[in-house]
């Protein structure tokens, strides 16, 4: 369930420099590997850099929000599943995330119970998805419609 350094390897996309603290300290416990930008322009290159199979980001960002977020990943060859946060998060923000291609929603301020579950169901499903692609099996970006091989 981890990444080759034993880590899970994920990157945060948040403007808030308290969710950036709480996230840094939930991962400092959960012994994650996390890279960290404030806006998307900035988080570019780290999407490419660091092998983050999961993407935390704000609902709203100082550059765009978590739909260009979403493209940007979607342009990978094996797409980073994204969990979109927000201080506003209910069932409506949940349904739109779900529909375009998101893994999930969590709320702020963020709970560590919380994002443990999440993220950790995000990690495997991502690497699920790394593992089908090494076996030569058809891995279907989490956007698309079709089925699961």
């Amino acid at each position: 369930m981890c990444g080759s350094e034993g880590l899970i390897n994920i990157l945060a996309i948040l403007p808030s420099p308290e969710d950036r603290a709480a996230l840094k300290a939930i991962a400092r416990q959960s012994g994650w590997s996390l890279g960290i930008a404030e806006a998307l322009r900035p988080a570019r290159p780290l999407i490419d850099k660091q092998p983050a199979g999961v993407v935390l980001c704000d609902c709203r960002l100082p550059d765009g929000g978590w739909q260009d977020a979403l493209r940007e990943l979607q342009q990978r060859r094996l797409e980073p599943l994204l969990i979109v946060v927000s201080r506003l998060a209910d069932e409506g923000l949940w349904a739109e995330v779900l529909n375009l291609g998101g893994y999930d929603v969590l709320a702020t301020p963020l709970e560590p119970r919380e994002v443990n579950k999440s993220v950790r169901l995000a990690w495997q499903h991502w690497q699920n998805k790394l593992a089908r692609e090494k076996r030569g099996g058809k891995v279907i970006a989490a956007g698309s419609r079709g089925w699961w091989p």
